[in-house]
């Protein structure tokens, strides 16, 4: 399986940290920008998704609703949202569907941790088609941030 730009976006249910089922179908009519992360409170993902924190009002102004998705439990999900206070949705694929769907999942991340979701980033537009799509092998690498807010301007 793979995802390519102008394919139509694998739906998906999912819980947030504050408990509320996220539909991606109820959300026709933005722009969704997915950013799956391996773990929380891991230095790279804290400085992914703080990046993001700092610089929402570029995604508000796009229309667009950021969701970040880890393989981590809603608790840790809801820990992690307050320690950082992050001001978008975590949503939480504890069950590692979505990161299969979207061709997410590291096979063997450290310590032998089997099925953490990967480092990727997508834009999908408001009816639902996938505009962008980034998945990076290195955990370490961050999503390209400025072609992210391009796609985005796009769309717009």
């Amino acid at each position: 399986m793979g995802i390519t730009i102008g394919q139509s976006a694998p739906s998906f249910n999912l819980y947030d940290s504050e408990k509320n089922k996220i539909s991606l179908d109820d959300q026709r009519g933005k722009n969704v920008v997915l950013l799956f992360f391996p773990q929380a409170f891991t230095g790279v993902c804290t400085t992914e998704l703080c990046s993001v924190r700092d610089s929402i009002s570029q995604y508000n102004d796009t229309n667009a609703q950021v969701y970040g998705i880890s393989v981590d439990s809603i608790f840790t999900l809801a820990k992690f949202k307050e320690a950082q206070q992050l001001n978008f949705p975590l949503l939480s694929d504890f069950n590692k569907e979505v990161s299969a769907k979207y061709d997410s999942l590291i096979d063997n991340f450290v310590f032998d941790m089997k099925g953490v979701s990967k480092r990727a980033a997508f834009v999908i537009d408001r009816e639902g088609i996938i505009r962008y799509a980034e998945i990076l092998d290195k955990v370490t690498d961050l999503p390209n941030f400025e072609a992210i807010r391009e796609t985005l301007e796009k769309i717009k």
